[in-house]
């Protein structure tokens, strides 16, 4: 099996639709053959709701079990609370529980590698893991960068989700600067977008021309859609519950683009080797 790649889809602000991009960049993936575990790590439990549990708090094992079990240093299965869903994709849920965990982390020794423990023990098991993180930049979501080979950075365009994005990044570079030297920002995805107002295309420019200089900004842009939103209230990808419309395609150029990238990293390295 190739490498196994983690990606943690990240951003502190809410509502910029992480959720729905690890979702669908999953399903994607999956729908392309590769073996994705998707790990819920919001105690809002979004993705797990999203992906058909509708009562996670009724679920007898989350990965806020998975955390606690490594920080009390217990044996465990790493594949128990793991639910296989069709085609390849399988997902470590969520509840209110992680609520606890994050506070009682602060007095855990190694405590920002907790995640990255588990991870290391199921990797072998997986072509790509989608980290869920929450909205937030607190231990949970450093928990989630440490363990993370990449980072995908969802974003509307708005003028307060610019100014968050740079906080995100001087914590990336921090993570990787102390902990985690391989961590990479994979690109930005800018999501759910009404291109109508002049004011959204100025944004999408500032962005572009911002950030674009030194950061990936994938050229595909994700469309505010009822759709998506539809999909997940129904547990379905987009790609179950509306495969022709405009947003699966937008998600099948944005997996194309990813994979590309993968490719060309891949070639970069071998020619690197030899």
């Amino acid at each position: 099996m190739p490498e196994c790649i983690v990606r943690a889809i990240s951003n502190q602000k809410g509502g910029v639709g992480k959720t729905t991009i690890c979702q669908n960049l999953g399903a994607g993936l999956a729908k392309q053959g590769k073996k994705v575990l998707l790990i819920d790590f919001d105690v809002q439990a979004n993705l797990t709701q999203s992906m058909g549990c509708q009562m996670p708090d009724e679920l007898p094992f989350t990965v806020s079990d998975v955390m606690r079990k490594i920080i009390e240093d217990e044996e465990f299965d790493p594949m128990s609370g793991i639910i296989d869903k069709s085609g390849g994709l399988a997902l470590l849920p969520s509840n209110i529980q992680l609520s606890g965990i994050e506070n009682s982390l602060v007095h855990v020794m190694n405590r920002e590698r907790i995640l990255k423990t588990y991870i290391d023990k199921v990797r072998s098991s997986y072509d790509t893991i989608l980290i869920d993180c929450m909205p937030s930049l607190g231990m949970l979501t450093i928990n989630a960068l440490t363990a993370a080979d990449r980072v995908i950075i969802p974003i509307q365009a708005h003028f307060l989700s610019v100014k968050g994005l740079e906080l995100l990044l001087r914590t990336v570079s921090k993570v990787k600067k102390q902990l985690n030297p391989d961590l990479n920002i994979e690109g930005i995805v800018l999501n759910m977008l009404d291109r109508r107002s002049n004011f959204t295309r100025d944004i999408i420019q500032l962005i572009r021309e911002h950030f674009g200089s030194n950061l990936k900004v994938f050229q595909t842009e994700i469309p505010m859609s009822v759709r998506a939103i539809e999909a997940g209230a129904e547990g379905k990808s987009i790609f179950e519950h509306d495969p022709n419309g405009k947003t699966a395609q937008a998600f099948d150029a944005l997996i194309r683009e990813v994979t590309k990238n993968e490719r060309q990293r891949k070639e970069n390295k071998d020619i690197q080797l030899r």
